[in-house]
């Protein structure tokens, strides 16, 4: 049964806040614009100011639809989606209006000090909560979570060392200008690339990849990270671990079924001996 609510009731604030991941859902205006989805699941970038705003940190990606979507005048519309994967079933929406604060503004510093800030990090999305609502969640399997992924961090973190790190150089003629030249490895000349613009042309980043701001983050390189070969292997482990123990299975309900056909077969042979028996003239029994 669905149930709506003006504003998020503390029961389902504590619970958004053990969910490992969510859904962001925007579109643009125009009636041939993309709808967009997209799962976001690196760990602490959900948080609830109060029961009627939140906000994410949104980090890089090979597009920016969200972001040019709250940008299109007259829009900003988005929903917030989270699914139970383990314990009684639920699905929550937060439906409301985005606000978009780039890496590099005042307000984006606000939300995040950079000695919080996750690598990668472009903007902040701030969500003003016009409605939540509440459903079975029937349809939606089990799965059972077992660790945040850390390459997108990782595969960031490897750009904005040439940002950090760089000599900042000055455009050579003529294009000669007060801004430095990005470094092209770097993740500004990556946001410049990539992120300026959306699917269906709308405005992207405004000002984080012309941001003197260096991007520094929380990321550990020399913490303990899976690296993609060790995913695989993990995961060829597994698969080979589930088909083992599915021929085991497999093995033991033939073995039985073996079992209980030859007893059945035994029984059979018992009650025809019976039988057979029962048939002899009792002058010709021993």
């Amino acid at each position: 049964m669905a149930n709506y609510y003006d504003e998020i009731p503390l029961k389902l604030i504590e619970w958004i806040l053990k969910q490992q991941m969510f859904w962001v859902a925007t579109a643009a205006l125009q009636g041939d614009g993309h709808v967009n989805v997209s799962p976001k699941g690196t760990a602490n970038c959900f948080h609830v100011e109060s029961p009627t705003r939140v906000w994410y940190e949104d980090l890089t990606g090979s597009g920016v639809e969200t972001i040019s979507h709250m940008r299109q005048p007259g829009n900003g519309r988005i929903t917030i989606l989270f699914n139970a994967f383990e314990g009684p079933p639920r699905i929550l929406r937060l439906w409301g209006k985005g606000t978009v604060y780039e890496f590099g503004t005042p307000e984006y510093n606000d939300f995040i000090p950079l000695s919080d800030r996750k690598a990668g990090s472009r903007a902040i999305i701030v969500i003003d909560i016009q409605r939540v609502g509440t459903s079975c969640g029937y349809g939606v399997p089990f799965y059972k979570y077992e660790t945040q992924r850390t390459l997108l961090e990782r595969w960031c973190d490897s750009m904005e060392i040439f940002d950090r790190d760089g000599e900042a150089r000055q455009s050579p003629p003529p294009y000669e200008s007060e801004a430095p030249v990005k470094d092209p490895r770097g993740i500004k000349a990556w946001w410049t690339a990539e992120n300026l613009e959306s699917f269906d042309g709308l405005p992207g980043l405004q000002s984080a990849h012309d941001s003197s701001i260096l991007p520094i983050n929380t990321f550990d390189k020399k913490a303990s990270h899976r690296s993609i070969g060790q995913i695989r292997a993990a995961a060829e482990t597994k698969a080979t671990e589930r088909g083992a123990n599915a021929n085991a299975k497999s093995n033991s309900r033939e073995t039985m079924r073996l079992l209980m056909a030859f007893g059945a077969g035994v029984m059979m042979t018992v009650g025809y001996v019976k039988f057979a028996a029962s048939r002899v003239p009792v002058s010709l029994r021993v």
